[in-house]
């Protein structure tokens, strides 16, 4: 009898210490199965999963090797926990929440969840982005000094390099994408204001620039297909902050 009431809330909603970790070890150990279950059915599409992102490549005449016997299972193993990560993330993110909710107000709720839903969309698109537009000119500037003459070396890329590189430029993408859902939790949450964005614009643009110079190839293309959308994005965030700052002033009024 004493371990239930330790691990059911009392009648204000507060729970020991004993509670809250149980409660913590119950959310982990859904997550860690779903993962590994998620995963065993990711490494079973492996194979389709790599191809599909190496067709991108064969575009621009790219010819992959492996070089390490377990080089193509690694790749293997790790776009499958790419893969069951990706999928799995809804319900993370939601274990995440429940977990965290109770100590929140019903307006950080709000924020939160609401932003959780808009994270992962904004991923996605950071993502689709990258594979559609980005890639591609990155891989075709990469590849043509193969073509050039003046040097007699031929393209054999390595199929782990290739593939990091990939879900690299994916992540970075899917990250900078989250840049006006950020903006609009931490407005809600009253820890930015669009007035800092907009004194912080230029200043911003100069990082945007730098940032694009870093993770693209030193193709000015490049560099402006990923700094013309940050910059977009960054602009969507100040009229998003502006416009939760407004709504966030009205309640405080209201109340």
């Amino acid at each position: 009898m004493k371990k239930r009431a330790d691990k059911a809330p009392s009648p204000d909603g507060s729970m020991s210490l004993s509670g809250h970790l149980k409660e913590l070890r119950n959310r982990i150990l859904v997550c860690v199965v779903l993962l590994v279950v998620v995963f065993g059915v990711c490494l079973s599409f492996a194979p389709q999963l790599v191809t599909l992102l190496t067709d991108m490549g064969k575009r621009f005449s790219y010819v992959y090797v492996y070089i390490a016997p377990q080089e193509l299972f690694l790749v293997y193993m790790n776009v499958a926990l790419v893969g069951a990560v990706v999928v799995c993330f809804p319900v993370l993110a939601y274990q995440v929440y429940a977990f965290c909710s109770p100590g929140l107000t019903g307006r950080e709720r709000g924020y939160i969840s609401g932003s959780l839903l808009a994270g992962g969309l904004c991923f996605l698109l950071g993502v689709a982005f990258a594979y559609f537009i980005s890639l591609p000119f990155m891989l075709r500037f990469l590849i043509q000094f193969t073509f050039t003459g003046e040097v007699d070396v031929t393209a054999s890329i390595s199929i782990q390099q290739y593939v990091s590189f990939l879900l690299t430029v994916f992540v970075i993408f899917g990250l900078v994408f989250e840049l006006p859902v950020v903006s609009v939790l931490l407005t809600g949450l009253g820890l930015v204001r669009a007035e800092w964005l907009v004194k912080g614009r230029k200043v911003m643009i100069v990082v945007i620039f730098v940032l694009a110079a870093i993770i693209t190839p030193p193709d000015i293309v490049s560099q402006i297909m990923v700094a013309i959308p940050m910059i977009a994005l960054y602009e969507i965030s100040i009229g998003l902050s502006r416009v939760v700052g407004r709504a966030r002033k009205t309640a405080a009024e209201a109340a």
